[in-house]
């Protein structure tokens, strides 16, 4: 029988973990041919979701749980998991049951058809219509930067064989870009299209420092465009100022009497100038950034406990 392993990341999801694991159970149950693990790992929550998942855990060996020693973000943890799951296949599902539990039986299908990646693709969502816009302008600016092609509208709900999280292991990023790496693999996937329902209970982790940091992680890590942008610009804009002031020369030597060069376009050129070095100075210090984390090379996470791992830890962590 072939096993496969589910990862849910949650952080304060006390309303949504039971109903996640009753759901996948149930899709299971009705699945002959297949074992499962679901892998819960933790971040830190400050409310009663680890105390729920042991309760579970206790009852069903098929939960495991890792509990960070910290919140490690939204980056690190979710990748630590999917290094973890032994399964055939591994399915990564949020805990907001925002990645519908019923697309598990069509990722296998696809799956047992040849595929490697199996990835789910939002058309429509019950979400904000001025947030599922912004994601959708991020997706196409992000294609139009990048060096690989990424998945428009995916968000890393998907189905991966266990031949990519073998890459992924051997690749050894300490703050990936999982989307990225996934497109970066190079495997040929399937897409299948789904629309994401509206998050029912509990609210949000997504603020903007998550939703910027995934942004800038993408274009760091997929492509050079900025920085070749900045030289380019930075040299049209030179050669832009050398003719104004050769205008202002020539001008100046014609007219001595009735041109006046006031401050306006001093103080205009100096605001322009001023905010276009920042802004440069800005991307070059995300990229020096992500040059300091990789040569860190610190763990992605720490953890405090794991649950159902082994007989162990069953003993030590659930009494």
């Amino acid at each position: 029988m072939k096993t496969i392993s589910i990862v849910t990341p949650c952080y304060n999801e006390e309303d949504n973990v039971e109903e996640l694991y009753k759901q996948v159970k149930n899709v299971f149950e009705n699945l002959p041919g297949y074992t499962y693990e679901h892998i819960f790992i933790d971040n830190a929550s400050k409310d009663r979701t680890v105390a729920i998942l042991k309760n579970i855990a206790h009852t069903d060996f098929n939960v495991k749980i890792i509990v960070n020693s910290r919140n490690f973000g939204h980056i690190r943890s979710p990748y630590h998991a999917l290094l973890q799951a032994e399964g055939d296949a591994v399915i990564l599902m949020v805990a907001d049951l925002q990645d519908p539990p019923g697309m598990i039986k069509d990722f296998i299908e696809k799956w047992e058809e040849g595929y490697k990646v199996v990835l789910g693709v939002k058309t429509q969502s019950h979400e904000s219509p001025a947030m599922f816009a912004i994601r959708k302008m991020y997706y196409n600016f992000i294609n139009r930067v990048s060096e690989i092609e990424l998945t428009k509208n995916n968000t890393g709900f998907g189905l991966y064989d266990k031949q990519i999280i073998q890459i992924l292991r051997e690749i050894d990023d300490p703050y990936p870009y999982f989307r990225g790496l996934i497109s970066d693999i190079g495997f040929e996937s399937y897409k299948i299209e789904y629309v994401q329902p509206v998050r029912k209970r509990g609210i949000t982790k997504n603020n903007f420092y998550t939703l910027y940091d995934i942004a800038m992680l993408g274009i760091t890590n997929h492509s050079k465009i900025p920085l070749r942008l900045a030289a380019m610009l930075g040299f049209l804009m030179s050669a832009l100022s050398l003719l104004v002031g050769l205008a202002y020369l020539v001008a100046k030597l014609l007219f001595w009497n009735k041109f006046s060069l006031g401050t306006a376009p001093l103080i205009s050129g100096l605001f322009l100038f001023s905010s276009v070095q920042l802004f440069f100075i800005g991307i070059i210090g995300e990229y020096i950034g992500s040059i300091h984390t990789q040569v860190l090379k610190r763990p992605l996470v720490i953890e405090k406990e794991r649950i159902n791992f082994s007989k162990e830890s069953n003993i030590d962590s659930l009494e």
